[in-house]
């Protein structure tokens, strides 16, 4: 048998197999690993066949294993499924494709069977250099700002935004790469050719068109409650890093976070308001190993490449800040009211007469004293430059 026949007979069984048992299963994971998924399938349809015998494959209760033989029976063809996908320009990507992305092999036996990919993009080249943006779907409108303007300023850097399609950050992250005409992934815990919000069908058709709509779960597939925490896996294998904008203590955007850290990937967080109960998760993550960011440059700098740094923070440059250090004592020698004589200045700035007299007429031609007489006081621009917020306390 030629390699590329054995690799087609090896996706069919794949293909099959995602119809049988369910994403993240370690077990079958195993038996991956140990015999193949031609053989894992041909052990099933022979045990289904009534084959005498032992358990032909390991480690499962017989409970379990009549479910999955009632699953093998119930199964279309792998190929009536692989047909109905094309119809919608989707298709099936596994191990040993050349569009396989390498960095969900760490999953190890927790890896996907295979992943349905809907979309023209190629799923490897997109997901070197992706990012997750996560977080709670009941979010504020902070968390919806937020996620919006880390999807768009990462896609404007030209990194992949990666997320779950749920409604709240997610949509939001998603909103802000599309609008910013960038790349975005989402990730469903349901079929490719369904979409699951419903209320997200228009988003999802969006997304299919200028991105790619990604899930391990066979056409037709409805979501669940543990299929939504197994997906999680997926989004942070996939990425270099995650960011969680707005999350609960119990929200499933922290479990991506969790899994990202397992793999070795940045977890990422942006802080609220601490009275927030959305932001809560958020900043006990932070507290622990999480790092904290508010922008998408703060995110690249932690997942890009060397030298790929945030700009410094600081306020804004005031005219007192250019000042000379002599001639800013003189300035800090002088009270917010009344007016004092040379001498007193040129005690409070530690200076000679002479030299105070100097540095209050070059303060004069700048605005920030005037002259009463024999003494001198600040004027009303320096009163508020000098004793706003942001000058002296």
């Amino acid at each position: 048998m030629t390699a590329a026949r054995a690799h087609e007979e090896a996706r069919l069984a794949r293909v099959r197999l995602t119809r049988i048992v369910e994403p993240g299963w370690e077990v079958a994971g195993r038996w991956l690993r140990e015999f193949g998924p031609v053989e894992t399938v041909r052990r099933i349809d022979e045990a289904d066949a009534g084959a005498d015998g032992p358990m032909p494959l390991p480690g499962v209760r017989a409970e379990r294993w009549a479910g999955l033989l009632a699953r093998a029976r119930e199964s279309p063809p792998p190929e009536r499924d692989l047909a109905r996908v094309e119809d919608i320009g989707a298709r099936f990507v596994c191990p040993g494709d050349a569009e396989w992305p390498g960095q969900l092999d760490d999953l190890g036996d927790e890896r996907p069977l295979g992943l349905w990919v809907r979309g023209g993009a190629g799923l490897r080249m997109w997901a070197l250099r992706s990012v997750a943006v996560v977080g709670a779907r009941a979010c504020t409108d902070y968390g919806v700002r937020m996620g919006a303007s880390i999807g768009a300023g990462l896609a404007e850097r030209g990194w992949v935004v990666v997320s779950g399609g749920a409604y709240g950050v997610d949509a939001a992250a998603h909103r802000g790469a599309l609008g910013a005409a960038g790349a975005t992934i989402a990730v469903l815990a349901c079929g490719v050719d369904r979409a699951y919000p419903r209320g997200h069908a228009q988003l999802i058709d969006r997304i299919a068109e200028q991105g790619l709509v990604v899930g391990e779960l066979p056409p037709g597939d409805h979501p669940t409650p543990s299929r939504f925490i197994l997906r999680n896996r997926v989004i942070a294998a996939l990425t270099r890093g995650t960011v969680v904008v707005e999350a609960a203590y119990r929200s499933g955007a922290l479990g991506t976070a969790r899994w990202a850290q397992r793999l070795g990937r940045h977890a990422m967080g942006v802080p609220g308001p601490v009275t927030s109960a959305v932001s809560a998760g958020v900043h006990e993550l932070l507290r622990k190993e999480g790092v904290l960011v508010t922008d998408a440059e703060e995110v690249v700098e932690l997942v890009g490449e060397m030298g790929e740094l945030a700009p410094e923070r600081h306020g804004p440059v005031l005219p007192r800040d250019l000042l000379p250090r002599a001639t800013a004592r003189v300035l800090a020698a002088l009270p917010a009211r009344g007016v004092l004589s040379v001498a007193e200045i040129a005690c409070g700035a530690g200076t000679s007469a002479d030299d105070t007299i100097g540095r209050l007429y070059e303060l004069r031609s700048l605005g920030f004293v005037e002259r009463h007489g024999d003494g001198w006081q600040l004027t009303r621009q320096a009163i508020r430059s000098v004793f706003s917020d942001g000058g002296a306390s």
